[in-house]
């Protein structure tokens, strides 16, 4: 799970904004990544989710590159291959940096139409984000890959066709679900599908999980609020994104056999908490773009244990890799 945009003081904003614990407290262990990139101390998305997807360091903007911009699979592509079951559930694009980085390849993390047409061979079983307009009305050419998705045995949907809050998944192979035409709106505008999604993505995986299932699972609009410099956007999406966690660790302490890793790609607007009280905050901002502090990284059942200590972010990469294939 990846809380873009989440470093220490986002969690503890969120912490001191809520009169109950967040369900990220129940987590005993806890490491630190470092999270620059190759050309740059301070991160973007598209290489911090390069890094935790294909173990890479590489340049800002590259999507499954290295620096030198060749390809590396990612953990989802190479679970997928091995007959692993595969999820991706976000609130933003499906499309957008960190999603993407687990299936494109790219120097342009902004080439939107390039990135939609990596997505169908990726074959990912489960599906949840916004960006449906990448996929059925492209600048870039006249494909319709909602039609080649479902060629591949995809059922595809969307919010115009049904409110996610009262969709049941249906039985089905690979299931797609577009929660907006573009980006979903921030969570304080109604956007609440993210929990519901996550739970909805671990019960169709581990129901076909004859051998596993690797579901990644993004908080995308924190990294938003933080450069909007607007704390109440920040918090909101903390506990979004928390309400997910929340959903994912009772499934695996159900399960017993599920590993949860939790971190962010990076911190975004520096935000420090310069007093108040619980629940009304006094937040201030440094920036309006990321910073190069180092981030929490939480685990959760088998293996847990190894994501303890500190490390750079591509180690997260191995670790899961050794854990889920070898």
């Amino acid at each position: 799970m990846i809380g873009d945009g989440m470093g220490l003081n986002q969690l503890s904003a969120a912490m001191y904004s809520t009169t109950e614990p967040l369900a990220m407290e129940r987590i005993k262990t806890i490491g630190i990544h470092k999270s620059h990139s190759a050309d740059d101390l301070i991160t973007d998305s598209a290489a911090g989710a390069t890094a935790f997807a294909s173990g890479v360091k590489t340049n800002n903007s590259y999507l499954g590159l290295d620096a030198a911009g060749k390809k590396h699979t990612s953990l989802l592509r190479q679970a997928g291959s091995q007959g692993i079951k595969t999820g991706l559930v976000v609130s933003s694009t499906i499309v957008h940096a960190t999603p993407a980085a687990f299936f494109a390849y790219n120097t342009n993390r902004n080439a939107y139409d390039s990135i939609a047409a990596d997505l169908p061979d990726a074959r990912v079983d489960f599906i949840v984000g916004g960006g449906k307009k990448y996929f059925d009305r492209r600048k870039d050419d006249t494909l319709n890959l909602i039609t080649r998705m479902r060629e591949q045995g995809y059922f595809v949907t969307d919010y115009f066709e049904q409110d996610y809050a009262s969709w049941a998944v249906p039985d089905v192979p690979r299931v797609a679900f577009f929660t907006a035409d573009g980006d979903p709106l921030p969570a304080v505008n109604g956007r609440d599908y993210l929990p519901k999604a996550s739970a909805d993505a671990l019960n169709f995986l581990s129901r076909r999980a004859r051998k596993g299932f690797f579901l990644m699972i993004e908080g995308s609009q924190i990294d938003w609020g933080g450069h909007a410099n607007d704390a109440g956007y920040v918090i909101s999406e903390m506990i979004d994104f928390d309400r997910a966690v929340r959903a994912v660790l009772d499934f695996a302490e159900r399960d017993g056999n599920t590993l949860v890793v939790i971190t962010g790609d990076h911190d975004a607007g520096g935000l420090t908490i310069n007093g108040g009280k619980q629940g009304d905050l006094v937040c201030q901002f440094s920036t309006v773009k990321h910073t190069g502090g180092c981030i929490p990284v939480y685990a959760y059942g088998p293996g847990a244990e190894t994501f303890s200590g500190i490390y750079d972010n591509t180690q997260i990469y191995h670790k899961l890799k050794k854990l889920l294939l070898n």
